[in-house]
């Protein structure tokens, strides 16, 4: 079960999902950034609360970073030495803005 959080300040929205990142949740954190992306230049995923994250999760954070290099930037914080070894394994590291 994954839970996403949403705060909006100005044109910068920050995304918390909470739980696992998988096949079955990558559709609602797709849903969440999708409708969060109008009008919004800084789009950040904090990632403190993330337990597991799937080969289904890094597609749904692709296509966040492709569409927010078009009319902003994306960036994932506290993200876990759990999540942040997939992203290194997977090369998403070199793909991703993480702080």
């Amino acid at each position: 079960m994954l839970q996403i959080h949403k705060t909006t300040e100005n044109a910068k929205t920050t995304l918390v999902p909470e739980g696992r990142l998988d096949t079955l949740t990558a559709p609602e954190l797709e849903s969440a950034i999708e409708a969060s992306l109008d009008g919004t230049q800084e789009l950040v995923l904090d990632l403190e609360k993330l337990e597991y994250i799937s080969s289904a999760g890094l597609r749904v954070l692709l296509i966040a970073q492709k569409k927010m290099s078009k009319q902003g930037e994306m960036k994932l914080i506290h993200v876990s030495d759990t999540i942040m070894e997939i992203f290194e394994v997977t090369g998403f590291t070199d793909i991703l803005t993480i702080q």
